[in-house]
């Protein structure tokens, strides 16, 4: 059974954080608080860790996993650079509940894309995930605390015991408030919504609209100017 460790969602206690990403460093999982529900995190660029995740979970191969990142500047380690419509809208929204997916870099674990050519990305702004991916200085898996088609789970005491007792650690910080993450795909031209979360698409598409009528009024500026 993993040890189930009580965290201040807060200030969590750094000693109990630096254990936690030495887990995940050495390739094991951690079950941690995000703004809306539990999620299992990992090293994302390891393959074993992936394979474990899609096993624990009993996740179909189809299934792509998301990461969390805590800067920008750690966008480039998974995703090819993003559109200016996507970087408006990350601009926007990050860090926070929306997750966007971009263009896969290649050569990322093949889980982590479901041969796609895509990865689901999101800033996370929860003091204990933020910390995690701080420490790891890299991408860790996201997906939430919970067996294939179940729903999340904003309590530990919530979560399926078989998987409570496949990963190395579980962070509690008690009952979390929300709901899952906002899923847009900014890959393309304009914003696809492939799952609604906390972050209604009314608001993702109004920014959308908004950037917009920003870039067309600097490129007519420009060629008045030219």
């Amino acid at each position: 059974m993993a040890n189930i460790v009580h965290v201040d969602a807060e200030r969590p206690d750094a000693d109990t954080l630096q254990r936690a990403a030495r887990l995940i460093r050495q390739g094991g999982l951690v079950v941690f608080p995000t703004l809306g529900l539990y999620g299992i995190g990992g090293d994302a660029l390891n393959p074993q860790v992936v394979e474990r995740i899609f096993s624990l979970k009993g996740r179909q191969a189809a299934k792509p996993l998301l990461v969390i990142i805590d800067t920008l500047r750690m966008l480039d380690r998974v995703a090819q650079p993003p559109t200016p419509m996507a970087r408006g809208l990350m601009n926007r929204f990050w860090p926070g509940k929306v997750t966007f997916v971009l263009t896969a870099r290649p050569g990322l674990p093949t889980g982590l894309t479901a041969g796609s050519g895509k990865i689901g990305v999101r800033q996370v702004r929860h003091p204990v995930a933020a910390a995690l991916v701080k420490l790891m200085q890299g991408p860790l898996t996201g997906t939430s605390a919970n067996l294939s088609g179940a729903g999340g789970c904003s309590e530990v005491s919530q979560i399926e015991p078989g998987l409570i007792s496949g990963v190395d650690l579980v962070l509690d910080a008690g009952r979390l408030k929300g709901h899952g993450s906002t899923v847009v795909d900014v890959s393309g031209e304009q914003p696809l919504l492939l799952r609604q979360g906390a972050v209604a698409f009314e608001k993702i598409m109004a920014a959308f609209g908004s950037n917009s009528r920003i870039v067309s009024q600097r490129k007519k500026k420009q060629k008045k100017m030219i």
